[in-house]
């Protein structure tokens, strides 16, 4: 347990912690970009494919 303990603390000591923290928000805020362009990219699209269907029938 101590071993985990210790760990633990050398963790929150060092420098590398705040960093992956950054670089974690940074990868959230990346995909949520992602995910909204990819929503409105396949609305418009499936926009576009109701309009020519409904010209082609």
């Amino acid at each position: 347990m101590n071993k985990i303990v210790n760990s633990v603390k050398r963790f929150l000591v060092s420098e590398d912690g705040p960093t992956a923290v950054e670089y974690a928000v940074m990868l959230a805020l990346i995909i949520v970009v992602c995910l909204a362009a990819v929503s409105t990219v396949g609305s418009r699209a499936n926009q576009k494919f109701t309009a020519v269907g409904g010209y082609l029938t």
